[in-house]
């Protein structure tokens, strides 16, 4: 089974060449498994693993994949390995770590970790923008024969399989934290005036966290996954978050798989 959450596609396009390979089921979160509000979590697991598919978090897991594996009732849990399965820009620190420690407060079974670079997809910070259309060519062009090594590999014994970059150890564990308290509010959300009240963005939203205004224009609520799908899905660039968007690009993503 792979377990999914994708925010931009770049994970679920890697999470279904991998089924595609391996003949995993797959499972995609959704805002009932994820927001804070929602039940407690129930999930039959199949298959002989577990993957955990999800994108990089400033070097680590995002926060609300956590949450899920922490709260969700995962029968057949205990009995099979686990598998981390991550996207990324570029490297992904000391994210393995995190994981691991999460599957192993839950007493289950961590086995290796792998990463794929993706195209970027985080604008909402100063310095920070999509690749050049030619890199984020280039990165999905190696996508499935890196997905293809993982599917291979990841049954294996063996080391983790993953770019963890410099100074992995001090982004992950001093600049993720930092990131999750003062990085992640969805209050600097807001539309523009080029807003044409499409619904792409709510459609998008993997925590159905954007709901019509009265005048039908998006409105953010407090359960946000910071995975900035909602901006880079909509077609008249009309989502802003503060003012660290202006100027930036968007991606819109594999398309064949934007939706699983």
């Amino acid at each position: 089974m792979i377990i999914v959450f994708s925010g931009c596609g770049n994970t679920a396009a890697a999470a279904c060449e991998l089924a595609r390979i391996s003949g995993d089921e797959v499972l995609t979160l959704t805002p009932d498994m994820l927001r804070s509000d929602a039940g407690m979590p129930e999930v039959e697991a199949s298959g002989r693993h577990i993957v955990w598919a999800f994108p990089t978090y400033s070097w680590g897991v995002p926060p609300v994949v956590r949450r899920f594996i922490s709260r969700v009732v995962l029968h057949r849990g205990e009995q099979l390995p686990h598998v981390m399965l991550t996207t990324c820009g570029d490297d992904i620190g000391d994210c393995a770590t995190m994981w691991r420690r999460d599957i192993w407060q839950r007493g289950w079974k961590a086995g290796r970790a792998f990463s794929v670079q993706m195209p970027n997809t985080y604008v909402a910070m100063r310095g920070f923008d999509v690749d050049s259309t030619e890199t984020a060519a280039e990165k999905l062009e190696a996508m499935p024969a890196r997905v293809a090594y993982i599917a291979a590999e990841m049954d294996r014994e063996g080391d983790d399989c993953v770019v963890r970059g410099s100074m992995a150890w001090l982004k992950t564990h001093v600049v993720y934290p930092w990131f999750v308290r003062m990085d992640m509010s969805p209050k600097p959300f807001h539309h523009t005036a080029e807003c044409t009240g499409c619904g792409a963005c709510a459609r998008r939203c993997p925590m159905a966290n954007i709901s019509p205004d009265s005048s039908g224009r998006p409105q953010w609520g407090s359960e946000c996954a910071m995975c900035l799908g909602c901006y880079h899905v909509c077609p008249s660039h009309a989502v802003a978050y503060g003012r660290t968007t202006r100027g930036k690009g968007q991606y819109r993503g594999p398309r064949a798989t934007q939706k699983m």
